[in-house]
């Protein structure tokens, strides 16, 4: 089984990821990883050069490629992943959903606090973060919503979620 982590810019996908990963002796992917690498570009580049159409269709197909390979994993998504060409049915086909659920104050500060705004081109070019973050929010809920698992701590520690996870039937093959 699979498990995708889905949620906002900042919301912790990656970092949980990495950590549930090492719990459960899964590997960990990051989606947006897996699109640099296939394109040879980094993601501002890709949305630069081919627009934001060109970056959804490539992060579809990367998905597909990666619900397609065989055994579990951890995948964190990039935040509009469940909400463009039925990935959220590609998700669900082939694992457990997770969505991370952190307040927009919260998100907003990390995102300040890493500096990572340029290396995201939709946050690159939105103006004020918390007003983008709320305006996405509203947007992307309803996607966000249909995930398997719905969690809303934004500090929660690995194992308590591995201990969520585990209690919503997520649990590894047995060993051959």
């Amino acid at each position: 089984m699979k498990l995708y982590l889905i949620g906002m810019p900042g919301s912790g996908k990656t970092t949980l990821g990495r950590a549930l990963a090492a719990h459960f002796a899964l590997p960990f992917l990051d989606l947006d990883a897996e699109i640099v690498a296939r394109a040879g570009q980094v993601i501002p580049a890709i949305f630069l050069q081919h627009g934001e159409a060109h970056f959804r269709r490539l992060e579809a197909e990367v998905l597909r490629d990666v619900a397609a390979r065989p055994g579990p994993l951890v995948l964190a998504t990039g935040g509009g992943t469940p909400c463009f060409h039925d990935n959220l049915t590609v998700m669900h086909a082939t694992g457990l959903t997770l969505w991370l659920d952190v307040p927009v104050p919260v998100l907003a500060g990390r995102l300040a606090a890493t500096a990572e705004t340029a290396s995201r081109p939709l946050l690159a070019t939105a103006g004020p973060t918390e007003k983008w973050l709320n305006e996405t929010l509203e947007a992307r809920t309803r996607f966000y919503r249909q995930a398997g698992l719905h969690h809303s701590e934004p500090a929660a520690p690995a194992a308590a979620v591995a201990e969520m996870l585990a209690a919503a039937g997520f649990t590894l093959p047995p060993a051959a």
